[in-house]
């Protein structure tokens, strides 16, 4: 992508507080100097990251979750995902924990689908997404917190459901029509 003409819309952080501790976000506020020369403070949620995984098996077939998310109240269907044990966690491991614990599969076959970032305009996370395949079973440990329900479905109607709008979940989102890609790149 052509970033050169970027330097216009530049803001230059001049101060940094951190306001709040939390479990999972930490809140700091910035001090922005914007390219009119202007202070502006900035409030952002810090955190640690995550990394996520679309298993795909050779029947064509994907498995998500069904999990409650208390701030929107609702059950989502997702890909399994969780956040890195530490800020230099290696992600493609945290992938393959998160696989593991909450489906019980693992995989011999792992792809860098891509790192997107959910909300920038109040957050810092990063989500590294994987496409996981050649599954093998296993047994689900999830976290004693984690209360969830594993979903196998045909991929080709998942991406469907997520191309009608039917899934909410961002990751899930992106992770399943960048898989349908290159899956479909590799035919």
């Amino acid at each position: 992508m052509d970033n050169r003409g970027d330097k216009g819309i530049l803001e230059t952080i001049v101060e940094r507080k951190r306001v709040f501790d939390g479990i999972i976000l930490h809140i700091d506020h910035l001090t922005a100097k914007l390219p009119n020369g202007k202070l502006a403070r900035r409030e952002v949620a810090m955190h640690v990251g995550a990394s996520a995984v679309l298993p795909v098996d050779k029947e064509g077939y994907c498995y998500l979750v069904r999990q409650y998310r208390a701030p929107i109240e609702r059950v989502l269907l997702e890909i399994p995902a969780g956040k890195l044990d530490a800020p230099d966690e290696d992600r493609l491991l945290a992938a393959k924990r998160e696989l593991h614990e909450e489906t019980g599969l693992s995989a011999k076959t792992w792809d860098h689908l891509a790192d997107i970032v959910t909300t920038p305009g109040f957050s810092n996370e990063k989500i590294s997404l994987y496409l996981a395949r050649d599954l093998e079973r296993g047994e689900a440990a999830p976290d004693e917190d984690e209360f969830l329900n594993v979903v196998r479905l045909p991929f080709s109607e998942a991406v469907a459901a997520a191309a009608r709008g039917e899934i909410a979940d961002s990751k899930t989102v992106c992770a399943l029509l960048l898989a349908h890609a290159r899956m479909g790149e590799e035919r």
